[in-house]
């Protein structure tokens, strides 16, 4: 597959809005390691090969393990993630897959435990945010290095 255009070239100002998204979620209290497993969870859902091998790379980086990342998608049935991490890929896969459960509120009493009020805004909103990321990446075919 080849790229079909590069979108960072062909409308700075549109990646510069997305980049406006990841500059709050850095000042968001979500830790980093966290965010990396939320990202790639939704890369994964959406089939998005570019995020996937980026966020994988980036959580190494931050120090996660090979094991745990390749048990990410199937979270639910390995022993390796706190119950925060669990919260959080489960409302994950809830928010990116709205279409088909629209967030249910079983999930919502799952997850609501574990983080705040403006946490659950900040997860949301990267969720969202990688979200967004992922249909660019996958629209105009961003291939991994």
């Amino acid at each position: 597959m080849e790229q079909r255009l590069d979108f960072y070239k062909a409308n700075p100002n549109a990646v510069k809005a997305l980049l406006a998204l990841e500059e709050q979620i850095s000042k968001s209290s979500l830790e980093k390691p966290l965010a990396e497993l939320v990202r790639l969870r939704a890369s994964q859902i959406n089939g998005c090969a570019y995020c996937v091998d980026m966020h994988a790379t980036d959580a190494r980086k931050g120090g996660e393990t090979d094991r745990r990342l390749a048990a990410v998608i199937v979270w639910r049935e390995t022993p390796f993630f706190t119950e925060r991490e669990r919260a959080a890929l489960e409302w994950t896969e809830a928010v990116t897959l709205v279409s088909h459960d629209r967030v249910p509120d079983t999930v919502w009493e799952n997850v609501k435990p574990h983080f705040n009020d403006g946490e659950m805004v900040d997860l949301t909103l990267l969720v969202s945010a990688i979200n967004s990321w992922n249909r660019f990446a996958i629209a105009f075919r961003k291939m991994p290095a």
